[in-house]
């Protein structure tokens, strides 16, 4: 074949294209950078940056809904996690009457609450609303007022109870009701 190289065949070109699928593809990318580097084939170079673009866009594409849905404020997800807290802390207030009910009181704390829960129990006493990297979770604020009635809710964006942009149960408070759920005069369901 007079010192010529015969190019690659289609296969190392669909292990390269298969770099572009999200996640799984760092594995085909990878085998095409080394496939691509290791074969003397003039098309090796390009299978290399083939599987190296199919990473990349692996990396962009989670580094992207990292970012997104963990970091910045003020988007479309912080709408999505309030919506979210809202059916948690429902779920929640519903777990505290019942804890009355078994007990004769509420609980002094929502720590308590969560050591009497079962052990895969789907109440969450964490608000899904908070999302700082680094941080520990943080407990929907729970403050017993007497021993018939109590406040719960999510901060909200300012961090500070009792405001207007409090994330609150969805439940019905009726004056004379037999929950124990009240609302402070300082919060206003943005929801």
């Amino acid at each position: 074949m007079n010192g010529e190289q015969e190019k690659p065949g289609a296969f190392p070109y669909v292990i390269g294209g298969a770099s572009f699928i999200p996640a799984i593809g760092i594995i085909f990318g990878i085998i095409a950078i080394i496939w691509g580097l290791v074969t003397k084939n003039p098309g090796g170079k390009k299978l290399a940056i083939i599987g190296a673009c199919g990473i990349a866009l692996s990396v962009i594409l989670y580094g992207s809904l990292f970012y997104f849905g963990f970091v910045q404020r003020d988007g479309v997800y912080d709408d999505l996690r309030a919506k979210l807290s809202k059916n948690t802390i429902t779920s929640l207030a519903q777990a505290i009457e019942f804890y009355k009910t078994q007990n004769g009181n509420y609980p002094a704390s929502l720590e308590v609450l969560r050591e009497s829960l079962p052990e895969n129990s789907m109440v969450f006493v964490y608000d899904p609303a908070h999302v700082q990297i680094g941080d520990e979770p943080r407990y929907y604020h729970y403050d017993l007022k007497d021993d018939s009635h109590y406040y719960l809710l999510g901060v909200g964006p300012d961090e500070k109870p009792f405001t207007n942009d409090d994330i609150l149960p969805n439940i019905e408070v009726k004056p004379n009701g037999n929950i124990g759920f009240i609302v402070h005069e300082g919060s206003k369901s943005g929801l």
